[in-house]
């Protein structure tokens, strides 16, 4: 498998070896360097590794991240003038920077030279920068380009130690990049999916107090840590500093040495969590509520309201293209300006929609999946009616009936030891790595329960009266359903259901596995939304 190994050559990155030339003259001569990092996990992770890598080779660092709330997405003139002053003399950027043209042309009129270290969809014009560290560039030759910020930061940190006749001790940052890939959905598969099973190994042996106190203020067991950890407890707790507070606070976390000061930035990312998670709750009720209801013939929903925070648009627009199979724009509406954030599906390149109406917008950015932007109000019109003209055209005609692939048929009472070790084998799981999925059928609902604050998860007892061993059950879970949804399916005990599902580590602390509900309708009704694979049942 092409990339499969972290044995890559990092001198295969673009302009890596400009990057190297740069940082080491930097470090040589005692100019002050600036890391100027993005407000999500892969940004702060990438900051981290490459803050403490460059002040042990002996660089003086200054870390800067910008303000969701003032300053918004991005590399942004004032912080550069900011930077200036301090005597900062280099920028290296971690997980922004790729777009940001007039950005770095301002910096070299101050003197200050630019190393972008990104894996953003790169422009049709790149930035006048010394080095521009991004494999997603044409010029590529890494046998990856599916790298994370933090996996960026990792390789191009072992050539400078290369460089510098220094030893480079892996270990040390597999933990960070483990975060930085699961977090920001980077494929699992070739140099990532390796790069990740060790990073899942270094965090459940990691050293970092900051580390071991945000698993403590989890309830995530080092011992049993997997990518389920990072992307449902570890990796809220780290994005809910810049989404409603300060980035900084999870960057001083991953680099805390003290463990009492470490607890209490855990604790205290811990509460921001809960606050976001009630202001999700409450933005998305005001979203669906603009909403009404979808037009069968839309093919992108867009959507906005100054009291949906900023910090947290993107979580809303992920909801509302999870509910409607639609791409999603959501924006806080500010006074003269808003910011937006967008989620899409696959047969829709939001980024590249997003480009070619960039005169519609102050700034913008992302990728095929998720995207940014700000724009003036009275923009927002125009730019609604050119993305959704843009939309329609490319989803015309398209079933966007969402499916579920389905790999096997299998009777509940079948799955045994053997099926979950060699599914095991398999780990870890994410995007492009999806634990595999069976269907069961005839499976009798032993106990229900309603969870969430909004009532749309469901906690399910389910039993398989088949086969030879009568009467075996399994706890499940099933996230994020829908209060209409479950009102729909009025689940009762001794209902019987066909249920689609994967399996994952048992939430009610039993210790074991439980099932992840993916779709289950009554046994006398075909399986909605389901394709079961070539390989048959088991």
């Amino acid at each position: 498998m092409t990339g499969a190994s972290i044995d890559n050559d990092p001198m295969l990155l673009p302009d890596a070896g400009h990057a190297i030339e740069r940082l080491r003259k930097a470090i040589r001569e005692d100019e002050l360097i600036a890391v100027y990092g993005d407000f999500d996990v892969d940004g702060v992770t990438a900051s981290a590794i490459l803050i403490e890598c460059l002040r042990e080779l002996g660089g003086r660092v200054e870390p800067y991240i910008p303000d969701r709330f003032s300053e918004g997405y991005g590399v942004n003139v004032a912080a550069i003038d900011l930077l200036g002053q301090k005597g900062v003399r280099v920028i290296v950027t971690a997980d922004c920077g790729t777009s940001s043209v007039d950005e770095v042309e301002h910096a070299g009129g101050l003197g200050i030279d630019t190393i972008i270290v990104d894996h953003h969809t790169v422009p049709p014009r790149l930035p006048e920068a010394v080095a521009i560290v991004n494999p997603k560039r044409a010029d590529n030759r890494y046998p990856e380009t599916e790298l994370a910020s933090g996996g960026l930061a990792f390789r191009l940190m072992e050539a400078l130690y290369e460089a510098e006749g220094r030893n480079w001790r892996s270990e040390r940052y597999l933990d960070l990049v483990a975060l930085s890939t699961v977090c920001d959905m980077a494929p699992l598969r070739g140099e990532n999916r390796s790069l990740v099973r060790k990073g899942l190994e270094a965090i459940s042996n990691t050293t970092r107090p900051g580390l071991q106190a945000l698993m403590e203020a989890s309830g995530v067991d080092p011992a049993g840590v997997d990518a389920d950890s990072i992307g449902y407890s570890l990796g809220p707790r780290l994005n809910a500093a810049g989404r409603l507070a300060h980035a900084r606070l999870s960057l001083d976390l991953l680099m805390e040495t003290d463990v009492d000061a470490a607890r209490r930035r855990a604790q205290e990312l811990t509460a921001l969590n809960k606050q976001r998670q009630d202001a999700t709750t409450r933005a998305l009720n005001l979203a669906r509520e603009l909403l009404t209801e979808v037009d069968d013939s839309e093919r992108l929903i867009f959507v906005g309201h100054p009291d949906i925070p900023s910090g947290i648009v993107g979580l809303v627009a992920g909801r509302l293209t999870q509910e409607h199979y639609l791409p999603s724009i959501v924006y806080e509406r500010g006074e003269s300006t808003s910011r937006a954030s967008c989620r899409s599906i696959p047969e829709f390149d939001i980024t590249e929609a997003l480009r070619r109406h960039s005169e519609l917008m102050i700034r913008f950015g992302g990728h095929r999946a998720a995207a940014g932007f700000t724009a003036e109000n009275g923009k927002l019109n125009a730019l609604k009616e050119a993305i959704s003209a843009e939309a329609s055209e490319a989803l015309g005609g398209i079933d966007l009936t969402p499916v579920i692939d389905v790999d096997a048929a299998i009777p509940l009472h079948r799955v045994d030891g053997g099926l979950i070790r060699l599914i095991a084998q398999m780990a870890p799981f994410g995007q492009e790595n999806p634990m595999p999925t069976f269907l069961s059928r005839d499976l009798e609902v032993v106990d229900v329960r309603v969870l969430g604050q909004d009532g749309d998860h469901l906690r399910l007892k389910l039993r398989d009266r088949s086969g030879s061993k009568r009467g075996v059950t399994w706890p499940a879970i099933a996230f994020s359903v829908g209060a209409d949804r479950i009102a729909e399916l009025d689940l009762k005990t001794g209902q019987r259901y066909d249920v689609v599902y994967s399996f994952s580590a048992d939430r009610g602390s039993n210790g074991g596995l439980e099932l992840m509900v993916r779709d289950l309708a009554p046994t006398s009704v075909a399986v909605p939304a389901v394709e079961v694979g070539t390989g048959g049942s088991l």
